[in-house]
């Protein structure tokens, strides 16, 4: 595996050079999902980080490890940030608001958890992608393409998002049998969309999506679409 797959701590090191105390590393898991909820990941790392031990060895984006590894790296990687929190919007948010009201409002969520363990007026939040989803925030925001890949706070949230959403899909595909959620986490599989074609959509998919990818009507109350 290429060095270059593995995430630092140099941008973080600069932004606590330049005045930040806080650094929040932000990704989000589930955008492209057909069904389930989209989560969005916070990693709150300090100062302290530089200097303590360092952060699991095999920690990098999410999507670049199996299913095992990320179970693996889980605890480790929560225990190594100063504190996490994932939040999350419905299938029938996004259907109702769309999936960037949707990506804010999970942020929103995940950062209410995250109160009086930062001070906003000396934070940095790096926002893994090339725009700025969140909304109005009482802290600096820095987007970064593949901060995934190259931030460890924003690899940390990866993990912690990724993990958390999976594990949850495993639980309601219990109670949506039929579906296989618990292999494909509510992604366009084939089988997934063999499954909606004979069973029609599960109160998990996001109707409005489904419109354009398999051709199910979208309910009349809804009529928003979501963004890939």
């Amino acid at each position: 595996m290429s060095s270059k797959t593995y995430p630092s701590l140099s941008f973080e090191t600069e932004l606590f050079g330049s005045g930040a105390k806080f650094v929040l590393g932000i990704d989000e898991v589930g955008r492209g999902a057909i069904a389930g909820p989209v989560a969005v990941g916070v990693a709150l790392i300090t100062r302290s980080q530089l200097s303590e031990p360092a952060w699991p060895a095999e920690l990098r984006d999410s999507k670049l490890l199996t299913e095992p590894s990320r179970e693996r790296l889980f605890e480790p990687t929560g225990q190594w940030v100063s504190a996490w929190a994932i939040g999350m919007a419905s299938a029938a948010e996004i259907d109702e608001h769309g999936i960037v009201w949707s990506l804010a409002t999970a942020a929103a969520r995940a950062l209410n958890q995250l109160v009086g363990k930062f001070d906003p007026r000396e934070t940095v939040a790096i926002l893994d992608g090339s725009h700025n989803w969140l909304n109005e925030m009482p802290f600096n925001v820095v987007v970064r393409p593949k901060a995934d890949r190259d931030c460890v706070s924003v690899a940390a949230a990866s993990v912690l998002g990724k993990v958390t959403r999976d594990r949850l899909m495993v639980e309601l595909a219990a109670e949506h049998p039929g579906f296989g959620l618990e292999g494909h986490k509510g992604y366009a599989s084939a089988a997934h969309m063999d499954a909606v074609r004979a069973l029609g959509p599960s109160a998990l998919h996001r109707i409005t999506w489904l419109g354009r990818i398999l051709a199910v009507e979208a309910s009349p109350e809804s009529d928003v679409e979501g963004e890939a």
